[in-house]
């Protein structure tokens, strides 16, 4: 009893002190308004914080570790609708760098690091199949066997079930044959 009692005490003492990890965590998912994401050398940002303002949706900006302004990185205007606005940067190099959207009306939509790795693209080999089919154990499973060959394996099996049963009835009561 009172085992159960101490892991229950440090169960909730554990939950209790992760809360505000958890809360923190969801505050800062929460406040980025961009999605972020890298296939290949290609890096693409989403949105829908951004309005419409004299045609222009807004700006992204893409910084290195050595870049600290908005205006420093490759700059890529916003294009979308009233529901989701985009932008994308081709050919760009292995490495961290971080991105930022800002809104035509001056305000930023956010801000997220990303990691664009120098992993190759690799093309599956393709496999071969084998040209005699399925060899399994000693006789293989692909030989095409006739009536006469069936037929009697089906008369050896039956022959053996009903052996067994013969068998064990007779075991069960050895006054009958």
């Amino acid at each position: 009893m009172r085992n159960s009692s101490l892991f229950l005490r440090s169960g909730l003492t554990v939950a209790a002190a992760s809360l505000p990890f958890v809360v923190a965590a969801g505050s800062a998912a929460a406040q980025s308004g961009i999605s972020v994401s890298t296939t290949g050398s290609t890096v693409s940002v989403t949105t829908s914080a951004c309005t419409n303002v004299n045609g222009s949706w807004g700006t992204a900006s893409l910084l290195t570790s050595s870049q600290a302004n908005f205006s420093q990185g490759r700059q890529v205007s916003l294009s979308g609708t009233d529901r989701l606005q985009s932008a994308a940067w081709s050919s760009v190099n292995p490495g961290t760098y971080t991105v930022i959207v800002m809104c035509s009306n001056g305000s930023t939509a956010g801000t997220q690091s990303v990691i664009v790795s120098t992993s190759p693209t690799r093309t599956p080999t393709p496999r071969t199949s084998p040209s005699r089919g399925v060899m399994g154990g000693v006789g293989g499973s692909s030989t095409d066997f006739g009536t006469l060959t069936l037929v009697g394996g089906g008369v050896l099996v039956g022959a053996g079930g009903l052996a067994a049963a013969w068998y064990l009835r007779r075991k069960a009561k050895p006054y009958r044959l």
